[in-house]
């Protein structure tokens, strides 16, 4: 009989895992990793998302916004009026237009019996009481260029046309490029003041020739009126004193022999021999 101590051990029973066990810890590692390469996933996108969430409003910021301009203000009273500049011609339209910054503009237009049916203004006056949009550098002349009508659409800048005399002082003139003489060269004029700060400008096609448009705009300025100044006593008082020097329409009327070489439209006329 053999002694239990003379058994000898078997070290490959002691060492060896059940073949079931095996195949259940490689199906967990297996599951783990998948899980762990889900999560990864999961957690890239996200990742993405919020990036692409955070571009989108600096994407929107970097367009700037349309800033609002200037809105007919149909509820707006009349501020100005102008005495009848002749019994052919009517008002048409007083328009007022105001801006969120403060900006006004009153814009009053004259037809004929002949051009309203076709509402083509034959003259135009905008007084213009600027805002917190208004830019000194601005060049006026392109802007009353623009608001020209009839056969001057599509026409490019303006050039020098004078200075006419006027209740507010001296006031420029100015044609568009390439219509220095003829039936069809219509005026415009423009006139800032500092204090109050205004502008009165606009053009006018009524007579016949430069000279009478000269006069038409003289006499349109001369009887342009001030109806309320609102919460501006400056504005009154700029009014007030005008009237102190506001000349007759009659006085203003063209002549040849009146227009001198310094506000006339022509090459000034040589004085004595060559």
């Amino acid at each position: 009989m053999r002694s239990f101590w003379a058994t000898p051990a078997n070290p490959g029973y002691r060492t060896s895992i059940h073949p079931a066990l095996t195949s259940f810890a490689d199906e967990c590692a297996g599951m783990l990793a998948r899980l762990v390469a889900y999560v990864g996933a999961l957690a890239l996108l996200a990742i993405v998302g919020l990036h692409l969430w955070d571009e989108l409003p600096a994407a929107a910021t970097t367009e700037p916004a349309p800033k609002p301009g200037w809105s007919l203000a149909s509820r707006s009273h009349p501020a100005f009026a102008v005495n009848p500049l002749d019994n052919q011609y009517k008002t048409e339209a007083y328009e007022i237009f105001r801006h969120p910054e403060g900006g006004r503009r009153d814009v009053l237009r004259w037809t004929t019996q002949e051009t309203a049916q076709y509402e083509k203004p034959v003259a135009e006056l905008e007084i213009y009481r600027p805002g917190g949009e208004f830019s000194p550098s601005d060049a006026p002349g392109a802007e009353i260029a623009a608001r020209m009508e009839g056969d001057y659409q599509g026409m490019q800048g303006s050039e020098a046309a004078g200075v006419i005399d006027s209740k507010f002082g001296p006031v420029a003139l100015l044609r568009l490029d390439g219509n220095a003489d003829g039936a069809k060269s219509c005026l415009g004029f423009i006139k800032r003041l500092g204090d109050p700060l205004l502008q009165i400008s606009g053009w006018t096609c009524q007579g016949d020739g430069i000279p009478a448009r000269r006069a038409a705009i003289g006499c349109m300025l001369n009887r342009l009126i001030l109806l309320t100044a609102g919460n501006e006593p400056k504005l009154a008082e700029l009014f007030a004193r005008a009237e102190l020097k506001r000349g007759n329409c009659s006085a203003a009327s063209p002549s040849a022999p009146s227009a001198d070489w310094v506000t006339g439209t022509g090459n000034p006329l040589l004085r004595g021999p060559l």
